[in-house]
């Protein structure tokens, strides 16, 4: 038995017989010590809070907490501390620059970055001026737009084997060379909308090349990026890769830790600084046997004037952003039950009686339940709905709107009751009239496979087919058909009516010229069939009695052929077209055609490994409307001196050829005495006679002196001057 306190020896109770050190607490301390957070990650600072009375206090501070509690839980300045540094990155992103009022703006700072640059010894106390380098005048972005050579010629981007180059179009003759460079990509080149810039891609990510020295005009530091959208307006950028941005302990150039894991990224471009990063969005659950969607690019959609920017949640909603701070408009998105697919109109609209500013978009739903599809216009930043239309038995509708926004044109593909067959009905907004009324094309009884609208027009092109949609050994038969508006007074268009259909064809593709009037309809990715139509839509001839009233006058200009075209794109000034096989698709015959609006080909040029064709584009004409249309009423007047001008150049070239010949005819000539002459000295060192033919010439005449009588031949020609045959019968 222990013995009790109170019986314990001296000795027992010896202290130096007992020390605490001895015994090893470390695992308990790990389990149970409570760890007190080190530094200031979780705080941030807020400045530009108004100055106010003890009375007017605990208003400003309910407010500021119901605005920081959208954040995280957590005076003229305010320290707020947030449950997670994440939190507090989270407020410092989303609140600084929010406007308190008309004279108070929000500046949201971490604590950490204040410590950071605000360190005894990081800033000195004596102010320094800083350093203004002297200025230098920058390269014109659009010098292309002034041709040397005063023809008014495009350019355009090649991208064969490993060599990018740039030239201007001469039409017949061989482009004329700027710029040529090896490994100026690794994957592909792509200019912006505008043509300001050429745009290369590489693991580390996308850079932008521009004026007449194509120096480098900003980089986007994006890793292993695949894919690049700009704005319309060349204000921004979104760059995608399939790889999530991993961000190295030492950190990156431009992003942060707050773009790790995310996919897309979306950058002002005249900064080069990160707007928001966002990652991939989870795939939607794919019932039965379908496979799974492809993904849609752009992901991100613009506005016609830069100022929202649009992501779709497929099934859900609709995230509409204001830039440049890419913050949701009215913080929250746009909750459309099975919304499928949207789409901004092009250019701003003008709606009828509609005085304020909005831009619109359009989205449509599939049929959910006992509830039908549906299409809906929706204007922003208002958010009102200013069309709903309902449609069933709905298999897919595709949205496309005229390049002004005048129209918005839903391809919409149904089934009938037992879903064996298929049909096509076009349901056209008429976007510019009161009301926004809807006109319904529902004379097409087989399947629309493509649509294209005529630019800055009102007419358009479709290509059906009888046969099912999808990959064939042999490409289905299709149908061409071209649709127009009947004449009609008022300032709107009258109904639209078919106009001519062209059976029998193998079309797949249809391309208008940008100005309009001219299209070509083509078949590419076919390797049976490579025609290449084109049509003019305003001849000038003689038009059929039934297509009178029609607002159109239909003819096929040329046929041609690109054996394994993969490509075709009109140049900016619709004068050209450029046809192309791509080795990306093929490696049969690759190279490629460039043709006039006509279809008569005007060069064809075979190129080993060719990859890539794209003409560079042209900001909008800053001539009026007045002006324009002054330029078209004396168009035979400016006419006639470009005509005397390509008979000049013509003639110059023919003058320039006749030179050459001359100059080389010359040179022989020249080469010819030259030659006389060192004989004539090798002969006299070695003694010979100045002229050899005349030694040989005396020697002639002595053995032909024996001959100097006349010989004569005497020769008997016998010649039937005519003959008969009688046959006597007895």
């Amino acid at each position: 038995m222990a013995p009790t306190f109170e019986h314990l020896r001296e000795a027992d109770l010896d202290d130096d017989e007992f020390n605490e050190d001895e015994i090893d607490t470390s695992d308990l301390r790990e389990r149970f010590e409570v760890q007190l957070e080190q530094g200031y990650d979780t705080f941030v600072v807020i400045d530009g809070l108004p100055k106010v009375n003890e009375g007017q206090k605990p208003k400003l501070v309910k407010f500021l907490l119901k605005k920081l509690n959208t954040v995280g839980k957590g005076i003229r300045f305010a320290f707020v501390e947030y449950s997670s540094p994440a939190e507090a990155a989270a407020a410092t992103r989303q609140l600084d620059m929010v406007p308190l009022d008309k004279k108070h703006t929000l500046r949201v700072n971490k604590m950490t970055d204040i410590e950071r640059y605000g360190r005894e010894g990081r800033v000195d106390e004596k102010y320094q001026p800083p350093h203004i380098d002297e200025f230098t005048e920058k390269e014109h972005l659009r010098w292309f737009l002034k041709d040397p050579s005063g023809r008014g010629r495009d350019q355009f981007v090649m991208y064969s084997g490993e060599s990018v180059g740039v030239y201007w179009n001469n039409e017949k003759d061989q482009p004329e060379n700027i710029v040529d460079r090896l490994h100026w990509t690794e994957t592909f080149v792509q200019w912006s909308p505008l043509g300001t810039y050429l745009t290369s891609i590489h693991a580390q990510g996308v850079q932008l090349w521009g004026g007449s020295s194509w120096s480098r005009q900003a980089r986007f530091a994006h890793p292993y990026v695949n894919l690049v959208a700009f704005s319309p307006t060349e204000k921004y950028m979104v760059t995608w890769s399939n790889r999530p941005i991993s961000i190295p302990d030492e950190g990156h150039p431009a992003l942060s830790i707050d773009d790790d894991g995310k996919n897309y990224v979306i950058w002002d471009i005249a900064t080069g600084s990160p707007l928001r990063s966002f990652a991939n969005l989870d795939a939607p659950k794919v019932e039965g046997d379908r496979p799974p969607p492809k993904m849609q690019w752009p992901a991100f959609k613009w506005s016609a004037d830069d100022k929202y920017v649009a992501r779709l949640n497929p099934g859900q909603s609709i995230s509409v952003y204001e830039l440049p701070r890419m913050n949701l408009l009215d913080k929250t998105s746009i909750k459309i039950e099975g919304v499928v697919d949207f789409d901004w109109a092009p250019s701003s609209p003008h709606r009828e009686g509609v005085k304020t500013y909005e831009q619109l978009f359009c989205y449509w739903t599939p049929e959910i339940g006992s509830n039908p599809a549906k299409v809906g216009l929706m204007s922003v930043p208002s958010k009102q709905i200013v069309r709903t239309l309902n449609l069933f038995s709905v298999s897919d509708a595709k949205l496309h709107w005229q390049s002004e926004s005048a129209y918005l044109c839903v391809k919409v593909d149904r089934h009938s009751k037992s879903k064996k067959s298929q049909a096509t009905t076009l349901e056209i907004f008429r976007i510019k009239e009161k009301g926004v009324p809807v006109e319904v094309v529902d004379t097409i009884k087989d399947t629309v496979i493509n649509f294209a609208w005529e630019p800055k027009g009102d007419r358009f092109a479709i290509i059906t087919t009888t046969e099912p949609a999808g990959p064939t050994a042999v490409a289905p038969k299709t149908a061409v058909a071209f649709f127009c508006p009947e004449k009609a007074k008022g300032p709107h268009a009258g109904n639209f009516k078919h106009l001519r259909t062209l059976d029998k064809k193998n079309s797949n593709a249809i391309y208008w010229s940008p100005r309009g009037r001219f299209v070509v309809i083509a078949t590419v990715h076919n390797q049976q069939s490579s025609d290449l139509d084109f049509f003019d839509l305003d001849f000038e001839g003689e038009k059929p009695e039934a297509e009178k009233d029609m607002t159109a006058n239909l003819q096929l200009m040329n046929t041609a052929d690109h054996y394994g075209v993969t490509d075709v794109e009109w140049d900016p000034s619709g004068r050209f077209v450029a046809t192309w096989a791509s080795v990306w698709k093929h490696s049969m015959e690759n190279g490629y055609h460039i043709y006039d609006f006509k279809g008569e080909a005007l060069r064809e040029e075979p190129v080993d490994k060719f990859k890539q064709f794209a003409w560079r584009p042209r900001p909008p004409t800053l001539l009026t409307k007045e002006e324009q249309k002054a330029i078209r009423k004396n168009l035979r007047e400016y006419s006639r001196v470009f005509e005397q001008e390509d008979a000049d150049r013509g003639a110059s070239a023919d003058l320039a050829v006749v030179e050459a010949r001359r100059n080389m005819l010359n040179e022989w000539y020249s080469w010819r005495e030259d030659m006389e002459a060192e004989l004539a000295e090798e002969r006299a060192i070695l003694g010979l006679p100045d002229d050899p033919h005349a030694a040989l010439l005396e020697a002639k005449t002595k053995s032909l002196e024996g001959f100097d009588q006349e010989t004569v031949i005497e020769e008997i020609v016998e010649e039937v001057l005519e003959e008969s045959e009688e046959i006597i019968t007895t």
